[in-house]
């Protein structure tokens, strides 16, 4: 029986389906919703949007073999590190390429300077 101000309860009461245990159950076993929308004009296909959206944890993401955002620089304070070392390696070998006398004054811990008596003018 319902009374005026109020509406049934789609659940029942002793059900104990709450908003934090359904969240827990998609995040646990995750959700794929896919659609394409298409828009065509006189059998002309004018626009294809393919949407593709998962939605679970990240414990559950990585079983699945989901793991870009480990390797984002974007994202990543590891990846952005990792990126960063790459390329000061890519740039020390251009240095060495193009001038080796200045390579071999560059210190590979350091972020790059001449030696002490050595300057961009007289070098």
């Amino acid at each position: 029986m319902t009374t005026a101000g109020r509406l049934p309860d789609p659940y029942g009461r002793d059900s104990g389906a709450n908003l934090a245990d359904i969240l827990e159950r998609v995040l646990d076993k995750g959700v794929v919703i896919a659609g394409d929308i298409r828009i065509n004009l006189l059998d002309i296909e004018l626009l294809t949007v393919k949407l593709r959206l998962i939605v679970a944890s990240v414990d559950k993401a990585k079983e699945m073999g989901i793991d870009w955002w480990e390797t984002d620089p974007a994202l990543s304070s590891r990846a952005r590190r990792d990126e960063l070392a790459r390329e000061n390696a890519e740039l020390r070998e251009r240095l060495a390429a193009l001038d080796p006398d200045r390579a071999e004054s560059v210190e590979p811990g350091r972020a790059g300077s001449l030696d002490p008596g050595r300057t961009e003018r007289n070098a």
